[in-house]
């Protein structure tokens, strides 16, 4: 393995210190869960014997992450450490040096740094602001080869929001069964989608993979509560395995504080996606009265991925500089997903309301500031 850190690890913002941050707009998960707001835990706690737990995790909580699904069944999801500890597991369990596979960017940087230190070759499948940032269906046909193990995709994607269409999903499910691959789906905002979310990712065949976590959308990111979601029990049992060698078992008390949180899943989220259609109105209404900034809205999730328009004017490391020590501003450069300066990922989940039309406010004077004459 050859282990790089990543920029986005890097310069995040718990690495840099909250404390030197007014307006973080750099998270790409909700707002921070407070442990008193998960409920009510009586003596659960209490009376928890911290054992080794279950090794592919607790069982009441498996039974609920597949609830309403047709097809899924307990044995079909498995707990991780984060939806990053399932991504090591697929990648190291699926790749071996030399190998390949078929990945779309930008992406979140895990999907593209452990196949990576695998030395696996990724074939990218690049999302092009100019065309909306869809999914190119044919590149992906064309970019399969005899050494590829899968493909890999986001929805909705981070970092842009744009989400796949049902016909989407089949047609890339398609397209791994023909040539006798997995489809591996990362939708850890999937129950951030604004219209009707799709079916979960395995539902659409034993050979589609899962990956997603309490981080993003439930602001629980502190838990490290992830699970893979597949229908292919031989596959499962290698993932486990790999668990099993990685770290044997999930710590019980943060699967146990998981299940109790997602037992009342429903009354979390209807005030997350309440506060988030707020906050996403806030964005919206301010790109359209931005002259150096166009976007592609995003149709799901808590980030959108706007760029400046005429970025030879403007002097980006001067604007990412004022941002940060005269207004407090934090974003997330695009350098933090293999793509120019000149983009910029602006979470607007995490921050409140007033921190948010701040730090949208400080993004605005930094440009004018920053822009040559």
């Amino acid at each position: 393995m050859r282990y790089k850190r990543m920029p986005i690890e890097i310069e995040s913002p718990e690495q840099m210190g909250y404390d030197s941050i007014r307006h973080n707009l750099s998270e790409s998960s909700y707002t921070d869960t407070v442990f008193r707001d998960i409920g009510d835990m009586g003596d659960a706690l209490k009376d928890l014997v911290l054992c080794y737990g279950s090794h592919a995790g607790h069982e009441g909580l498996r039974d609920l992450l597949i609830q309403g699904s047709p097809v899924l069944k307990r044995e079909d999801a498995l707990l991780t450490i984060g939806a990053a500890g399932g991504l090591f597991i697929i990648a190291t369990s699926l790749l071996e040096p030399g190998d390949e596979l078929v990945v779309v960017r930008p992406n979140y940087a895990t999907n593209l740094e452990t196949p990576r230190a695998i030395g696996a070759h990724l074939r990218y499948i690049d999302l092009r602001f100019e065309e909306g940032f869809a999914l190119d269906l044919q590149a992906v046909e064309k970019a399969m080869t005899a050494r590829t193990k899968y493909i890999s995709v986001t929805y909705p994607h981070n970092p842009t929001g744009v989400c796949l269409g049902p016909a989407d999903m089949q047609a890339l499910g398609a397209v791994a069964k023909a040539h006798g691959v997995y489809l591996l789906v990362d939708e850890t905002y999937r129950d951030m989608t604004f219209g009707e979310p799709l079916p979960l990712a395995p539902e659409y065949g034993d050979h589609v993979i899962s990956i997603s976590s309490l981080s993003k959308t439930y602001g629980l990111p502190g838990l490290r509560m992830g699970w893979v979601t597949c229908r292919d029990q031989r596959l499962m049992e290698t993932f486990l395995a790999a668990k099993e060698q990685i770290h044997i078992c999930g710590s019980p008390l943060d699967e146990e504080v998981a299940f109790r949180y997602v037992r009342h899943k429903a009354a979390h989220y209807q005030r997350i996606t309440q506060d988030i259609r707020t906050k996403y109105a806030i964005v919206k209404s301010w790109m359209e009265q931005q002259e150096d900034l166009e976007w592609i809205a995003p149709q799901g999730g808590c980030v959108c991925f706007p760029r400046m328009r005429r970025p030879e004017r403007i002097d980006i490391d001067g604007f990412y500089r004022l941002l940060l020590e005269r207004y407090g501003t934090y974003t997330g450069p695009g350098h933090w997903f293999e793509m120019p300066r000149h983009y910029m990922r602006i979470g607007f989940g995490w921050p409140d309301a007033g921190q948010l039309e701040a730090g949208l406010k400080s993004i605005t004077e930094s440009i004018k500031a920053s822009t040559r004459p």
